[in-house]
């Protein structure tokens, strides 16, 4: 009996529905979920992809494939449209429209546990007590933003534990980037009025501020009091200067994101401006993984909705572009935020001069982006020509090791693709092996290798995901090659090609030699392009591992033997080193000395006394 599949097969399903709202999941012969989608009525949703023609390219490869279907009913269509944001999050399915870039946004924070609030740059969970402001396109965006925050309020960026420790004036308070509190050069209600200033000013309203400031100047000045006028005056240029590189200030829109989409030969680019307090706070790009051929209204709500789904919408988000279902899309977005998000496509206006600008940005950033995608699939070609590969290498990766005299030793892992570098796949491996001799980089790399290659067998063992490299580049000549080989033999994975990049003559640049098993070593000349683009994977490599085993060498400088005790936390090794002075101090003290230290029990006591007692 034949195994029906794509038209037949879903025609089947059709008839086991009812009419209820829901997300269907369609699935291929590996189990593996090509697509996930809602509906308002499953049954009509689900019988346009039984009919045996009318659809799109896309879409008719996607029914080929799918060999198997399931469903989850739910009572509303908003609830069927957050399960399918969920889903495709957490599934990541080839034909969804898929947001890439998940990084969460930085805010600014002003702190309101402390009497003298500090303000400082906050991302991930709003847990903190405080007022929060953002979000920012980046940190550097909330740099600047705090730098000129420090001219103009002269409000504490240190943490409460250095406030608590000042006894003079730090650089800050100096260079006039903070009033001193900490050494009570400032009250705490004259205090409290900046902090008042700069959420004001934070929340766009700086008028008043100017003004204040101002009059301040112009009272000290009649009362002679020439250095507060100086001192006010640099205030007033500092808002000022704020207030100027900010690049688009509306004056008619408060609060809103401005969200542009322009796509082009099937790739699309989405620009967010983020509008606070009637200042631009910055921008950011984003290049949505497209299934085929969808339009860009499906574009544009699959984003919003994956955008939002870990970040509250602000009142207002001007599009570019309509959206599938508009109320629907606006319930959900006002389900997220508590409150009414007003999702609009301005026709005129100052805010249709705000999207028309998000939406050039968007064309330009597409057009530089798709110029750079064909420049490294040139190279990709070269490499696979070079290599005597199949085909161009969608994934490459490229190991290299760090250490000093055997120390600290590190394995490092940077992958690069048709896109470029794949920041968020790189991997760092701190070398355990205890058998293996300081300074044996074939035993490091036969761990590094072997640690990697498991684990991939161990979670996808049919390989297929794209997690499974086209290229490994390894460092080094015939001999590590050799030993790669072996150890990918004793894996069982040895259809992987492997190149081994050695320096050559003089260990110059431009002189090296490439190695793979069975063949003679080989040099390309010196200015082929596919000769740098090797040397930059190389050089990102070296740079990595290098970077990962400086970061463990500081660790380890900076090691506490106290860190190793079980219950000692940061309070209580602040207690220890503040009663002795030194770790060395604590390891010599007695059971009694330990036990008189305030917050140290008699049990930590003599835990703290047994560790140091007991390798004796």
């Amino acid at each position: 009996m034949t195994e029906k599949t794509g038209h037949d097969l879903i025609q089947d399903y059709v008839r086991t529905l009812d009419k209820s709202p829901g997300v269907y999941r369609m699935l291929d012969a590996q189990g593996a979920v090509l697509y996930v989608g809602k509906a308002r009525d499953l049954k009509a949703r689900v019988s346009n992809y039984a009919r045996p023609s009318g659809h799109s390219a896309r879409i008719a490869r996607m029914i080929r494939e799918t060999r198997s279907m399931m469903f989850l009913t739910t009572r509303t269509e908003t609830e069927a449209l957050l399960l399918e944001q969920n889903l495709i999050k957490q599934l990541k399915p080839r034909y969804n429209v898929l947001l890439r870039d998940d990084k969460s946004f930085p805010n600014i924070l002003v702190a309101k546990s402390h009497d003298y609030p500090q303000i400082k740059k906050h991302r991930g969970a709003k847990s903190e007590k405080g007022d929060y402001y953002g979000p920012f396109a980046s940190a550097g965006a909330v740099n600047r933003t705090l730098t000129q925050l420090q001219r103009v309020f002269l409000l504490r960026n240190c943490t409460d534990s250095t406030f608590e420790s000042r006894t003079r004036p730090c650089l800050l308070y100096q260079i006039k980037r903070c009033s001193a509190p900490c050494v009570g050069r400032i009250s705490q209600a004259d205090y409290a009025a900046l902090v008042a200033d700069a959420e004001r000013f934070l929340q766009g309203k700086t008028t008043a501020i100017q003004a204040n400031l101002a009059q301040e100047m112009a009272e000290a000045a009649e009362a002679m009091e020439y250095e507060r006028a100086a001192a006010l005056r640099d205030r007033i240029k500092a808002l000022t200067a704020v207030q100027s590189v900010q690049a688009i200030n509306p004056k008619g829109v408060a609060e809103a994101d401005v969200i542009a989409l322009h796509m082009e030969s099937g790739q699309a680019c989405v620009q967010v401006f983020f509008i606070r307090g009637n200042q631009s706070w910055g921008n950011r790009d984003f290049y949505p993984r497209l299934g085929g051929a969808e339009s860009a209204d499906e574009v544009m709500q699959a984003f919003l909705l994956q955008f939002y789904d870990d970040k509250p919408p602000p009142r207002a988000v001007l599009l570019s572009h309509g959206v599938e279902d508009p109320e629907l899309t606006e319930a959900v977005l006002a389900e997220r935020a508590g409150r009414k998000v007003d999702v609009s496509v301005p026709q005129r206006g100052e805010k249709f001069e705000l999207v028309t600008n998000a939406l050039r940005n968007a064309r330009e950033s597409l057009a530089r982006r798709m110029s750079e995608s064909a420049a490294q699939a040139r190279l990709l070609e070269g490499l696979a020509d070079a290599f005597d590969l199949p085909a161009p290498p969608r994934r490459i990766e490229v190991y290299d090791n760090s250490h000093i005299m055997g120390t600290n030793a590190v394995g490092g892992m940077i992958v690069a693709g048709p896109e470029g570098w794949i920041k968020n796949q790189y991997r760092k491996f701190n070398i355990k092996g205890t058998e293996i001799t300081p300074g044996d980089d074939f035993g490091m790399m036969k761990e590094v290798l072997t640690r990697r290659f498991t684990r991939l067998l161990k979670e996808d063992p049919d390989r297929q995901t794209e997690a499974w490299p086209d290229l490994l580049l390894i460092d080094g000549g015939a001999g590590q090659v050799s030993a790669v080989d072996q150890i990918m033999a004793e894996l069982g994975v040895e259809d992987i090609p492997m190149v081994g990049v050695a320096k050559g003559v003089d260990r110059d640049h431009g002189k090296e030699e490439f190695h793979r098993m069975g063949r003679a070593p080989f040099a390309l000349r010196m200015n082929d392009p596919v000769l740098y683009f090797v040397q930059r994977l190389r050089d990102e490599a070296h740079r990595w591992a290098i970077g990962t085993h400086r970061a463990k060498r500081a660790k380890s400088v900076m090691a506490n033997p106290l860190d190793e005790i079980a219950g000692v936390g940061a309070a209580r090794k602040r207690a220890l080193l503040a009663h002795f002075g030194s770790a060395k101090a604590v390891s010599r003290a007695g059971l009694a000395d330990l036990q008189a230290v305030e917050g140290i029990s008699a049990a930590l006591a003599q835990k703290v006394y047994d560790h140091f007692h007991a390798k004796g």
